[in-house]
């Protein structure tokens, strides 16, 4: 009778240990497609980075600790996105944006996450302004945050609604620190520190909110972080800036908001009104080309 019962404990227990095992694979899995979702909406390529790392895990290092699998994960994503993705972008018709004296990336972000490339003819645009502002206000660069991703026309750069086709980047305002013109940003994101109307200035953000569109001040929530809250808009500088975009023949259309289109007294009709189902558009330019 003892030796039953303590077969039946001894069953039991065992049950309780698959049961258990099973119910942690299911969670291994879930976060597994939940992480190549997320990598995917980020990165466009860090989706099957990831499976593939997970492959050479379960191949050769499973019985390795824990960490194993996000180490092979950095090492196969740096090495894709530094060297393997911008040779096999231009096949796409896309290439990387180049930093140097006149632009850069807001932050090191935007290019390991492969969200810096634009097709070729609007890569040389955006380089030829960059260096027509720099010869007006020396030292002074343009700073980019979102672009496009290396591959396929018409896979969404999210949040973003346009970022798809290589004709699309967003450049972050000039802001002066005090009197000087600096090249630092209010955010640590490059997004969400608007530049608000004044009263007796159009609102169009008022009026977007007040019909429904919700997310038009969407960007308030990614800023990241406050990190120079002290900057100010710099309104000479930002009105050179984006008349010389308008200016340019490889511009098609430019985005900032109404209120700023008045205050800075720009003729273009390059410069449009992008609508209440896209975000507000007074704390970074959005710049299409043909």
């Amino acid at each position: 009778m003892f030796f039953l019962l303590r077969k039946f404990v001894n069953q039991e227990e065992e049950r309780k240990i698959r049961v258990k095992r099973k119910r942690i694979k299911r969670i291994k899995l879930i976060l597994l497609i939940l992480a190549f979702v997320v990598l995917t909406v980020i990165t466009q390529i860090g989706g099957l980075v990831l499976l593939l790392s997970y492959l050479t895990y379960r191949c050769f290092f499973k019985d390795y600790n824990r960490w194993s699998l996000p180490l092979i994960f950095s090492v196969y994503y740096t090495i894709a996105s530094i060297f393997i993705v911008p040779q096999l972008a231009p096949l796409f018709g896309r290439v990387q944006v180049e930093d140097n004296e006149a632009i850069q990336a807001h932050s090191f972000f935007y290019r390991i996450a492969n969200r810096n490339y634009v097709n070729a003819d609007f890569h040389e645009t955006i380089q030829s302004i960059a260096q027509d502002f720099q010869a007006k206000y020396p030292g002074i660069k343009m700073v980019y945050t979102d672009a496009n991703f290396p591959f396929i026309d018409g896979f969404p750069l999210l949040p973003h609604r346009y970022h798809k086709d290589g004709k699309k980047i967003d450049f972050d305002f000039v802001y002066q620190d005090g009197a000087q013109l600096s090249n630092l940003k209010p955010t640590f994101s490059g997004y969400g520190f608007f530049e608000a109307p004044f009263e007796g200035e159009k609102n169009q953000i008022n009026f977007c909110l007040d019909t429904g569109y919700l997310q038009y001040e969407f960007t308030k929530h990614v800023t990241l972080g406050v990190v120079n809250p002290d900057l100010t808009f710099a309104q000479e500088a930002n009105k050179y800036l984006i008349e010389l975009m308008a200016e340019h023949d490889g511009v098609e259309t430019i985005f900032i908001e109404p209120h700023l289109y008045d205050r800075l007294e720009i003729d273009s009709d390059k410069i449009i009104y992008h609508g209440c189902g896209t975000v507000r558009h007074d704390d970074h330019i959005h710049l299409e080309s043909i």
